[in-house]
């Protein structure tokens, strides 16, 4: 009886094991996307034009929540020093480079990376979904971690959502051109959604929050547009300036 009893627990246990589905691998990044943020892009200023199609003068720092220790900084701005010292990146570095006129062009490098390259700067950037360590080195975009936020419950193709990136190890430069800084210790918060419009524009809204516990006193916060174009055209790389 006891041998009968443990056949059939056996073969019970059997079926189970043969019964459960394989084990899913993770979805990557882009299996994942709510929404397609792909293609060109470009900038569409409507606001603070004195700050984003101008260098404004030294001393301008209007509106950005800098600190004293800031304001010595930036009232010691030389672009031609920066020049010198090869820095002519300062002020395209991530915190500041979505700020700056011109285009984008979003694409997936591979499954778990979206890749951003501006003609402003010639700059790169790369969000990971995945969990791939930080450089030792602080770099001018820094690094990326990014995720989906979806709203809680949303289902189907159309359920909508953002990117969220959080950028840290960004080498030091300027939110704005005329040398208003950020530290080492800054940290990037940013929100990346898409809009469809009635007459069949599309755009991307990048929602930017800058901490920086050297030189800001509270979170800075900007919005910017960019409106889909449907091709390549107008896509013009730019080195850095200092200017």
């Amino acid at each position: 009886m006891n041998l009968l009893l443990t056949a059939a627990l056996f073969a019970a246990t059997a079926l189970s094991v043969v019964a459960q589905p394989a084990p899913q691998a993770p979805r990557t990044g882009k299996a994942g996307a709510p929404i397609d943020l792909s293609g060109y892009w470009v900038a569409i200023v409507t606001e603070d034009w004195r700050y984003r199609m101008v260098t404004p003068p030294k001393g301008d720092y209007a509106s950005v929540p800098i600190n004293p220790e800031a304001k010595k900084v930036a009232d010691a701005w030389d672009p031609a020093k920066d020049e010198t010292a090869g820095e002519q990146c300062r002020s395209y570095g991530a915190p500041a480079i979505m700020r700056v006129p011109g285009r984008l062009h979003i694409l997936w490098e591979d499954d778990n990376t979206l890749r951003i390259d501006t003609d402003a700067g010639t700059q790169t950037r790369l969000f990971h979904f995945d969990s791939k360590a930080a450089p030792a080195a602080p770099q001018w975009q820094g690094f990326s971690a990014a995720k989906w936020d979806i709203p809680g419950g949303a289902r189907g193709p159309n359920r909508g959502g953002s990117l969220k990136v959080v950028t840290t190890h960004i080498r030091p430069g300027y939110l704005r051109k005329n040398g208003v800084p950020y530290s080492a210790d800054a940290l990037l918060t940013e929100y990346y959604s898409r809009t469809a419009e009635p007459n069949g524009d599309s755009w991307l809204i990048v929602t930017t929050i800058v901490e920086d516990p050297k030189y800001l006193t509270q979170p800075f916060i900007t919005s910017t547009h960019f409106r889909l174009q449907p091709d390549a055209a107008g896509w013009n790389p730019q080195p850095c300036t200092s200017r």
